[in-house]
């Protein structure tokens, strides 16, 4: 492990993991780790106790995934509404400001 890393403990649904991240990073990792293991602990709750750890991993990634891409259409959709926006204020003002020149 490099100096500017440093070795971090999590719990994953009664496992234990140690990830190596920057100092600044260390809240962060627990903080996703955490909310991972609230996650994974609620699949294998609805799932019962037969799913493997493997299989809750997954389901739980996909889920993770689902909900990102998700995130990245609806930001793009409000960049877009935004940039629509601003052209069109642009427009107006410079036709404002063209008027005013007169």
């Amino acid at each position: 492990m490099s100096q500017d890393m440093i070795g971090v403990n999590v719990q994953l649904i009664g496992h234990e993991y140690r990830f190596a991240c920057p100092p600044a990073e260390q809240d962060e990792l627990l903080e996703a780790a955490s909310g991972l293991d609230k996650r994974m602990q609620d699949i294998r709750d609805q799932g019962g106790k037969l799913l493997s750890l493997e299989a809750v991993a997954v389901m739980a990634a996909l889920n993770l995934s689902h909900e990102l891409l998700r995130q990245q259409r609806q930001a793009a959709a409000t960049e877009a509404i935004i940039n629509a926006q601003v052209v069109d204020l642009l427009q107006k003002l410079d036709a404002f400001l063209g008027e005013a020149a007169l």
